[in-house]
């Protein structure tokens, strides 16, 4: 055997013994894991709900009799004055049943006054001008009903407001108490009235701060203040309303949907861990290089995060994802890695109603909610 032979026998046999050696190493050396530290960061407890933003008040106008819209005078957006005629409906028959009494009233008067001068004179008895009287008052009321009835055919604005909508063109139909406009009544603010699951509802009160997102502005969110809770539920849905104010310069319009996270807690200072960590009220950390398990009390649980209340001391270290492998007592190699978190955005957690797209309220926000 040449000397080369030996050489790179050798070399292999070493090489061999190396990966032997890294082999038993992996099989016989503790797992390495991921842990991490609790970081201190704001966290918001929130209640999610959705709803529709509308007027506080909104009026319905409706006819109180069937009639075919002849005339429009108002449309959508337009402001009206309280007793503005908006349209009218098709009155002719109306109109020729107003001059038909009018003229029975004019016959009546005619009829009572020549009574009249013939009971003064002897001629008639007190009976004879008695009916003619009542002749005359029937006629007058008569020609009274005919007019409030004409006036049916007008549709006036009951207050002052805006027409927010409008159903129905000139030649239709308009069957009786269909509402031919909406109206938004003068110097009401906007709200969005929102089901609330009735879980939720004892956390909740008029003045609280609510963050509102809707669809029409993904990049916005936007204030609203508790107003309203109803008090009565819906026990089907087992729901309540909450009406939201929305300020005089809100961008949003009548009839969006908007989801709302109405601001029920906030702490500014809270101990937050993965939400990876947490197996229910548990998790895990490493002490002298072995895993313990520890049971914690938990508050707000966000999609990242979650704050812990008890049982957690502030400088442990956390296994970052918990695992039905882990073992207690079991001895360990810690990679430790940061959270990296934005944790000047609060965790946002929510009640039993979860949330499909959680409103994201950012650092602007998140100081905003700090004054609530």
């Amino acid at each position: 055997m040449t000397w080369k032979r030996r050489i790179t026998r050798g070399a292999l046999i070493l090489l061999g013994v190396a990966l032997g050696a890294a082999l038993l190493w992996r099989l016989l050396a503790p797992p390495e894991i991921e842990a991490t530290r609790p970081v201190r960061g704001p966290a918001v407890q929130a209640v999610y709900a959705t709803g529709t933003v509308e007027p506080s008040v909104e009026v319905r106008i409706a006819p109180r009799v069937g009639g075919r819209l002849i005339e429009l005078r108002a449309d959508e957006g337009d402001a009206v004055a309280a007793g503005a005629v908006l349209a009218r409906l098709e009155d002719r028959d109306q109109r020729a049943n107003v001059e038909q009494l009018q003229a029975r009233l004019v016959q009546a008067r005619q009829q009572v006054e020549r009574v009249r001068t013939l009971a003064r004179q002897g001629w008639v008895t007190r009976a004879a001008l008695d009916e003619a009287e009542a002749n005359f008052a029937a006629a007058e009321a008569l020609r009274v009903q005919a007019e409030e009835q004409l006036r049916f055919m007008w549709l006036r604005a009951p207050d002052s407001g805006t027409i927010i909508r409008r159903d129905g063109e000139v030649g239709a139909f308009i069957p009786v108490n269909e509402p031919v406009f909406y109206m938004a009544k003068a110097g009401e603010p906007m709200r969005i009235t929102a089901e609330v699951d009735e879980e939720d509802v004892p956390l909740i009160r008029t003045g609280l701060k609510v963050l509102v997102r809707a669809d029409a502005f993904p990049e916005s969110v936007f204030d609203g203040t508790v107003n309203e809770i109803t008090p009565r539920g819906d026990p089907v849905a087992r729901s309540y309303r909450v009406r939201v104010l929305l300020p005089d310069d809100t961008p949003l319009r009548y009839g969006m949907t908007a989801e709302i996270n109405i601001i029920t807690a906030r702490r500014e200072n809270a101990l937050l861990v993965p939400a990876g960590a947490l197996d229910g009220n548990r998790l895990w950390v490493v002490e002298d290089g072995r895993l313990a398990r520890r049971e914690v009390e938990t508050g707000v649980r966000g999609a990242a995060r979650v704050e812990i209340l008890k049982g957690l001391a502030p400088g442990a270290l956390v296994v970052a994802t918990a695992a039905e492998s882990l073992r207690e007592g079991r001895k360990v190699r810690v990679k430790e890695i940061p959270q990296n978190l934005d944790i000047t955005a609060p965790v946002i957690g929510q009640g039993s109603t979860q949330a499909s797209t959680q409103v994201q309220a950012g650092r602007e926000a998140a100081d905003d909610m700090g004054e609530q």
